[in-house]
């Protein structure tokens, strides 16, 4: 029996079911079953959330937050309210996800964390704080979210995502709120801000005791040998903390050769596994290790590797797990020890100490209530210090061998730490949570995509928040912008009869000290007529003309802040001396006088989201209002036009460095072997080198567009440009996703891989209007999309288990296979196989007859070369441009259980005689997860 069961028959949301006062009984009753004796902290909070205040519950790791939450949701749904939990990254919502799935059953709870939807009008709603925010942002006191569970609420104070904690905070008022972390520090101003915005009482639940104390210890042995000491002693399972990626796989590895289970253990774990499907590369190298009960944990995975390592750990099978500090955002690893292997981290910007909160982030992960009787925190010493120490244990003591020893230092230039650090972490308390709203054109969007209440939204957004006053009018500045570039950009419309004259003003020469001041936007009472709406092909203003005019080299904007001395982000830094005063004298603009709802005040309106933009539409990156513009300047009638298009959208993504290492790598390495074919010295080559990079499609136009944009746009940051080619590369060279990591070696970075594919997957979606695509860009979006949702779909795989369970007795819950068909998109099957049989004619250009072979088992190398001889009497070469690839020439004859497919070459004269034929069997593609091509000839037709 589910909690769900006890508490209500009729599950949907907004209808009354037991009440909660008896629910709190119910889940009191379902609690003590389960053998869990609530804590006084969690009595606490679980009865003031039931007398319906806040809950600020910030207990140590180990004392039951997850329990608490579990009452908040049961209250939740006994009184007809939805809920939601929110947590900062996909990993734990998936995970919280299936733990309250198996706690209220499949059909009451979804997910939705951007890149999957499961379940989506279930009455509990898992998701990431950035979905949550944003549905804020949109529906706001419309918004049907009864109560909310915010996990790991110290986000609040990341630099860069710390808006999506604060957001749910300003513009849910009737929400209920339960913020939860082991490490907020003082919150006195966060639950005063709380009680006046919501006029509910709020509650603090703090200071308590571990339920399973901690003990520190600072090793002097190297890593293998400290886990080798800490296994001996019966303190598995132990989670291996490094700061890189690679550094914890290659700490798994180097465990390969040690026995960490028995084979009991060994054998359980083989059971366990059973028919879970490992890719090649990194896949193998996993299946080998988690078979030796070593685990692998790190945001470079694809979920289902770490889903995997999630539940076999659960299951108590892993000894050892290497991971990343993934571990302190709340995974539920269960262990007993946490081993750092130091305390320096890089945090993206440079190599820094851990910060007390990080710290006791990490270490408060071990000891598992219920299990330990205490939890075990070692930290390594250094390399250089633990030789050192063995040294001096070599001089036995000896004063005069004492002072021979020569002792080590760090290496030059790295930053390192001592024994002083460790106990000064140990002891400090987490640092003061700093709010860090910020304002960004998708933000905006999402406000004005409900008619009412736009102007009191922005208001609090950027003039009520959580900042100082400083911060709010550097909000206000950004938020100005903002609005104004989506009203030139026609995105956003006047819709109270109002002009976009009227709120952006065209530029004129300055007008004199006496002149009057702008005004107020009118009244809809009084409109003047309105110009027809601006579209997303007016972006750029005069763009296209003013680049023609300039001959690619336009005007060079102001200089934008973040490349002036002394100021750093989006948002910009509040000036001092003659600048400041100057933005304090400067008259409001009628966008500044309705953010700060100076005059006239709006109940509704005055702007709505562009008509001709499709569902959907979204600006989620710094550059998409750029983005969107830019396309403009594209001809649609070139054949390369949907792959130019991809390539405007990948500019504006944020950069996936390890594949563009990879990238540059290889293309250094060709150009090395160029230039030393060429006769070039070896000064000469390296020299050369540094303006070899990874490919940069269109970079030149971007680059140049982007500067004359900034002539009316001053505040776009410049280096949020990054022009790139990712999936560019895989659709025109026809990789599919193993292929793509195959080739750059990126095994150990899949799910980097994955995570831009499918950012890019989610702007081509969001950003392109509907009146900038064709028919040739969806069927290349369509492609994206089943490569991403093929790749891994082991969330929606899992929740079709629970929602299904298996009807044997006892049955073991194994981490689910793909069972995702690919013949179930035609369409997007159709784009791969079109894409595979254009692979061939790239490699018959190129006359690789063995590579040619090796695809399929239809032709022979030497059936090949002899028919691309026959070919070559007639024409020069096998054209591979644009034309060659496009759909035209490609053909499908769809049966019942296989296709006949036929690539038309482009032959020179455009005769179009040859062409290559194959056919598909779709039983062995939905088995293979990829097209199942075998070649039946390469002729002309007779």
């Amino acid at each position: 029996m589910t909690l769900t069961d006890r508490l209500t028959g009729d599950l949907a949301p907004g209808r009354p079911g037991i009440g909660a006062d008896a629910a709190l009984d119910a889940f009191v009753e379902w609690a003590g079953e389960r053998g869990f004796a609530l804590y006084p902290a969690q009595e606490e909070a679980v009865l003031a959330l039931a007398e319906g205040a806040h809950v600020v519950l910030a207990t140590p790791t180990g004392s039951g937050k997850s329990l608490v939450a579990v009452a908040a949701h049961a209250q939740a749904l006994a009184t007809g309210r939805r809920s939601w939990y929110t947590a900062p990254i996909k990993a734990l919502v998936s995970e919280k996800f299936f733990a309250l799935v198996e706690t209220f059953g499949a059909q009451q709870v979804g997910m939705l964390t951007g890149d999957a939807a499961v379940n989506p009008g279930a009455p509990i709603i898992c998701a990431t704080a950035e979905v949550l925010a944003n549905h804020a942002l949109r529906e706001r006191d419309a918004s049907d979210i009864g109560l909310v569970v915010m996990d790991e609420f110290h986000f609040y104070g990341e630099p860069d995502r710390g808006w999506a904690w604060q957001v749910p905070l300003l513009l849910l008022p009737e929400t209920q709120m339960l913020l939860m972390s082991a490490t907020l520090g003082d919150t006195t101003e966060l639950e005063r801000d709380l009680r006046r915005r919501t006029d509910r009482d709020v509650v603090a639940v703090t200071g308590v005791e571990r339920p399973v104390p901690l003990e520190h210890e600072w090793v002097l042995t190297a890593v293998h040998e400290t886990i080798e000491l800490l296994l001996r002693d019966d303190r598995a399972p132990v989670y291996v903390v490094s700061f890189t990626q690679a550094g914890a796989v290659e700490q798994a590895q180097a465990l390969a050769s040690v026995d960490v289970v028995g084979a009991e253990r060994k054998a359980a774990l083989k059971e366990a596994v059973g028919g879970f499907r490992f890719g090649p590369g990194f896949g193998q190298t996993l299946r080998r290790l988690v078979l030796h009960g070593i685990g692998v944990h790190h945001a470079g995975m694809l979920p289902k590797y770490r889903r995997l390592v999630e539940t076999l750990a659960q299951a108590g099978l892993l000894a050892v797990i290497c991971g990343t500090d993934t571990l302190g955002v709340g995974i539920n690893v269960p262990i007993r020890t946490v081993l750092l292997t130091s305390l320096i981290k890089y945090d993206g910007r440079r190599q820094r100490v851990l910060r007390a909160r990080e710290f006791h982030q990490i270490a408060g992960r071990a000891g598992r209530a219920g299990f330990d009787t205490v939890g075990y925190v070692v930290v390594q010493a250094p390399e250089h210090v633990i030789e050192n120490s063995k040294a001096l244990a070599r001089a036995g003591g000896d004063p005069k061998k004492e002072r021979r020893i020569v002792r080590k230092k760090p290496p030059e230039g790295v930053l390192t730490y001592t024994e002083a650090t460790y106990d000064k972490l140990v002891t400090a308390a987490p640092e003061p949570l700093r709010p860090k709203m910020r304002v960004t054109h998708a933000m905006v969007l999402n406000v004005l995509d409900q008619w009412e209440g736009q102007q009191e939204a922005l208001h609090t957004l950027v003039l009520d928040n959580h900042e100082d006053e400083a911060r709010r009018e550097a909000l206000l500045e950004r938020a100005v912008q903002v609005l104004g570039s989506l009203v030139r950009a026609g995105v956003v419309e006047p819709d109270d009869g109002s002009s976009v004259e009227d709120w952006v003003p065209a530029d004129a020469e300055p007008a004199p000290a006496d002149a009057p001041a702008t005004p107020a936007p009118p009244a809809p009472d009084a409109p003047e007529p309105a110009p027809e709406p601006a579209g997303p092909g007016n972006a750029l203003g005069a763009l296209g003309e003013a680049l023609a005019a300039a001959g690619l080299t336009p005007t060079p904007p102001a200089q934008h802040p973040s490349e002036a001395a002394g100021t750093t982000g989006d948002v910009p830094a509040p000036g001092d001396g003659d600048a400041a005063a100057e933005r304090t004298a400067a008259e409001p603009t009628p966008i500044e006088r309705f953010v700060r709802r100076a005059g006239r005040r709006y109940d509704e309106g005055p702007f709505q989201v562009a008509l001709d933009l499709h569902d959907g539409f979204a600006l989620n990156q710094p550059l998409s209002a750029f983005a969107l513009a830019a396309l403009e300047l594209l001809d649609r009638e070139s054949p390369e036009y949907a792959l130019d298009v991809v390539s405007v959208i990948e500019a504006t993504l944020d950069d996936p460095r390890q594949i563009l290492m990879a990238q540059q790598f290889e293309a250094r390495g060709e150009a090395v072997a160029a230039m030393k074919a060429d006769g070039l010295e070896y000064e000469e080559r390296m020299e050369a080198l540094d303006d070899v990079t990874w490919p940069r499609p269109l970079a030149e136009l971007l680059e140049l567009s982007l500067r004359t944009y900034r002539q009316r746009h001053p505040w776009v940051d410049p280096r949020d440009l990054s022009p790139k080619s990712v999936v560019r590369e895989m659709f025109e060279r026809a990789l599919g996703f193993g292929e793509f990591v195959a080739h750059y070696k990126l095994a150990r970075a899949e799910g980097i891989v994955l995570r831009y594919l499918t950012d890019a997957y989610r702007a081509l979606r969001s950003t392109v209007p509907m009146s900038a695509r064709t028919e040739e860009l969806d069927d290349l979006v369509e492609w994206l999309g089943e490569v991403v949702r093929h790749t891994d779909s082991s969330l929606l795989d899992e929740w079709e288990a629970l929602t299904h369970p298996s009807d044997e007795p006892g049955a073991v819950v194994r981490p689910p296979g793909e069972n995702r068909k690919l013949s179930a998109n035609p369409r997007a099957l159709r784009v791969m196989v079109r894409q595979s049989m254009f692979r061939r004619v790239e490699l018959l250009s190129l006359g690789r007859w063995q590579a040619l072979a090796a695809l399929d088992g239809g032709l022979t190398a030497e059936a090949w070369q002899d028919a691309a001889a026959e070919y070559l009497t007639e024409y020069d070469e096998v054209p591979t441009g644009p034309a060659a690839r496009g759909p035209a020439l490609f053909r499908v004859e769809d049966e019942t259980d296989r296709w006949v497919v036929t690539q038309i070459i482009d032959d020179p004269e455009g005769d179009h005689d040859w062409r290559i034929t194959a056919e598909l069997d779709l039983g062995a593609t939905d088995e293979a997860g990829e097209p199942a091509l075998t070649v039946t000839g390469f002729a002309p037709t007779t």
